[in-house]
């Protein structure tokens, strides 16, 4: 179990436990459960909106070029600040490197398994992947699991922090709804390297693909689902609280799956591919015959 997950066990108002002694006992430091975060500064929200912005026109980009294009932009910032930024977002320049750091001894790293591979039957392969949500005080990540044939969001969740908790507990509801796909796809986000996440598709009997380092083409289905949802969205959207986020994500992506058609799909839905049913307003081809 995480230490954020044994920290949200601590129950201030425990009738029979002080928080001194669940501490103890969760094995975590008194002092992080009365910890607060101090969110970062309006200035620093802004910055972080126009870097996501740029990232989505220019994935390439790293700190020095972002701080770069924001000074161009009329923003006094340098890269330093803009390098945290970055890292707090999530956000990586993407290109073709060596790969010299080492991963966690207790990750381990899958290879790619789906170059070449035509993709022909829906719950072949599945792909997953977190991106940043800005609001109007604050930011979000979204975790979103995607079916490749249909295109169709299966599962998706919302959470304050980068940890693997709210990723697993999307994964088990995208199994539990839908079954089990042959291979789920992911990038070499810790997120998804670590134990809690790999090991519900090993128990699920599911082959674990990971992108290539910096290889964000491998995973491009669900790119181009976050870039559909932030500018049809989030940016017009302006979200307050996370409750209002949530909502109007859930709305979106409900929109997206049922009525939104795709020329990659001929003009169905991801509904309608997923199921295999005629675009709306077309008979099937047996109704045909």
């Amino acid at each position: 179990m995480s230490r954020a997950r044994r920290k949200e066990m601590v129950e201030r108002d425990h009738p029979g436990l002080s928080i001194t002694q669940q501490c103890r006992l969760l094995q975590v430091s008194r002092s992080s459960v009365y910890y607060e975060a101090k969110g970062e500064s309006p200035l620093n929200l802004e910055l972080m909106r126009l870097m996501d912005e740029q990232y989505l026109k220019t994935p390439y980009y790293g700190a020095r070029q972002m701080a770069r294009h924001l000074r161009r932009q009329g923003c006094r910032v340098n890269r330093k600040r803009v390098r945290r930024l970055m890292q707090l977002m999530g956000l990586t320049a993407i290109y073709q490197r060596r790969n010299t750091s080492k991963p966690h001894p207790e990750h381990e790293v899958h290879p790619y398994l789906l170059r070449g591979v035509e993709i022909s039957e829906p719950s072949q392969v599945w792909s997953a992947d977190v991106c940043y949500i800005p609001m109007r005080k604050g930011f979000l990540y979204l975790v979103a699991v995607m079916d490749w044939y249909s295109r169709r969001v299966l599962s998706w969740r919302l959470s304050n922090s980068l940890d693997a908790e709210f990723c697993v507990a999307a994964l088990e509801e995208a199994l539990g709804r839908h079954g089990t796909p042959e291979i789920f796809n992911t990038d070499q986000g810790s997120q998804f390297t670590s134990l809690e996440f790999t090991q519900v598709l090993k128990d699920a009997q599911v082959r674990i693909s990971m992108d290539g380092k910096g290889r964000w083409m491998d995973n491009v289905m669900i790119e181009r689902l976050w870039r559909s949802l932030k500018y049809e969205c989030v940016y017009l959207n302006a979200f307050e609280t996370g409750v209002e986020a949530k909502k109007g994500i859930e709305g979106w992506i409900r929109h997206y799956n049922e009525q939104r058609p795709h020329s990659s799909l001929d003009g169905r839905t991801p509904y309608e591919a997923y199921w295999k049913l005629p675009r709306a307003g077309y008979p099937s081809q047996q109704a045909a015959a």
